[in-house]
């Protein structure tokens, strides 16, 4: 596969984009044949995806298997769901069945659906006339702007917090914390209620708390998030699952009144930044840090209800691409969108950075030296350029995009904009069409660096 821009320091990069259009392009060239997968979630929503395949028993069984695989995981962590549906084609459907049986290649995005939507996972196959109906929904978010608000923002690496008050932040704050590595919740309660204070403190009463949170959220509750990957399923349940709600009635119980909290996944806020900074929707907020947070607002302003984890996304085809450590899978947005990227590509720069630094601390050894101009820093960013711009193109089959939005602290600095340079130039050698559609965009940077927390203190209504 030749690439027109290809990615400095991975020349076996095999966008998933790419992958797919010349499959189809060949499968439609043989008289290949429609199918349609199906994923279905919570209150029998349910979203489609049609695509063309080589027909079945042509040679072609295992390619299919390939690609179609991609694509179903794709719009598992996309979309979410705890239902697979293959229409037309039952060679296909019982491969995919059993990757995501027990002990198949996907029992670990099996055994996440399964526990997000409280579901057993299945997959059923089913012929095309049978084929399954799209059923979407969505809803508005955030705005809400008016009074005294704290947004809390809870990354991996490090929390941040702002006082808003009528839309202006008034103090922000960012504080390097380690939830990752920290076995015992009292760690997670203590740094989050510390930030909340502190917040309260800028201001004469809090009107709201809203808060940004990589994970998956059910009515406020956190279902799964990867800040608490060491915490005990036990402890998980009992100190865990309401946390931000406690944090936020303890505040209450000190200040003497009930403060209204929302929570939301930190891709959505970074959507909602974005849509916020621009004045627009049809935006696609992609926050690039310790792991890559998606988030997405529709054409109409409004949330989807969708997944939007797109750090397990698929974008590489190349079967030898690092393994992400928590899904096992390859190819991964985690190891391409976040300081997990800038650390992987590092020796192929030439640089070598010190093991005992964690992540965060590596990530800004590279910043230092992109600011000294160091050639081998600046085709890191080169090169995570070229392989957003190719991924915007994948998302794109997905999502229906006007805006990519860039946050995060991978994109801070003059990486960043070496990043976004490279991203559009991928976008528009290959893909011109999209690239006069989509808008690729990084936000001023006290807006990459604390937009998502005063965003998330728009949530509460």
């Amino acid at each position: 596969m030749k690439l027109k821009t290809t990615a400095p320091l991975d020349l076996g990069y095999m966008p998933m984009a790419l992958v797919l259009k010349d499959f189809e392009e060949r499968a439609k060239n043989e008289d290949g044949k429609k199918i349609v997968i199906g994923i279905e979630r919570n209150k029998g929503y349910l979203s489609t995806y049609e695509m063309t395949v080589f027909n079945d028993g042509t040679g072609h069984d295992e390619e299919n298997f390939d690609v179609v695989e991609r694509v179903v995981k794709s719009l598992l962590w996309v979309r979410g769901g705890y239902k697979v549906i293959i229409a037309g084609s039952d060679v296909i459907g019982n491969k995919i069945k059993a990757a995501y049986d027990f002990g198949g290649l996907r029992e670990f995005d099996r055994g996440f659906m399964a526990r997000v939507y409280e579901r057993p996972f299945e997959v059923e196959v089913v012929s095309l006339e049978n084929a399954p109906k799209e059923n979407e929904a969505a809803e508005p978010v955030g705005r809400h702007l008016a009074g005294c608000r704290i947004g809390f923002d809870a990354g991996g690496s490090d929390r941040k917090v702002s006082a808003v008050i009528d839309g202006e932040p008034v103090y922000s704050e960012e504080v390097v914390w380690f939830p990752k590595t920290n076995s015992d919740p009292k760690y997670h309660y203590e740094g989050i209620l510390d930030a909340m204070k502190t917040a309260a403190s800028h201001m004469p009463r809090v009107d709201g708390i809203g808060v940004s949170s990589a994970g998956v959220y059910i009515d406020n509750k956190i279902m799964i998030a990867s800040l608490f990957l060491k915490v005990s399923d036990e402890d998980f349940e009992k100190h865990v699952k309401n946390m931000y709600l406690d944090c936020a009635a303890e505040l209450g119980r000190e200040l003497g009144y009930e403060i209204p909290v929302e929570v939301a996944n930190d891709g959505d806020v970074t959507a909602l930044a974005g849509a916020m900074s621009l004045d627009d929707n049809g935006i696609l907020g992609i926050a690039m840090g310790t792991s890559e947070a998606g988030g997405y607002v529709d054409m109409a302003g409004n949330i989807t209800g969708w997944l939007n984890e797109l750090a397990f996304v698929p974008v590489d085809f190349n079967k030898d691409a690092m393994v992400d450590e928590w899904s096992g899978d390859y190819g991964c947005g985690v190891k391409y969108f976040s300081q997990d990227s800038v650390i992987k590509l590092a020796p192929a720069a030439g640089i070598e950075l010190d093991p005992n630094l964690s992540p965060a601390e590596k990530l800004k050894v590279v910043q230092g030296l992109m600011l000294e101009g160091h050639e081998g820093a600046k085709k890191i960013y080169e090169t995570i350029g070229v392989y957003f711009g190719y991924a915007v193109a994948y998302y794109a089959m997905f999502y229906d995009i006007k805006h990519v939005l860039l946050l995060g602290r991978v994109s801070s600095g003059k990486g960043g904009d070496i990043v976004l340079e490279f991203a559009k130039k991928a976008l528009a050698n290959e893909f011109p069409e999209l690239a006069e559609k989509i808008s690729i965009a990084l936000p001023d940077e006290k807006s990459r660096r604390v937009g998502q927390s005063v965003a998330a203190a728009s949530l509460p209504n």
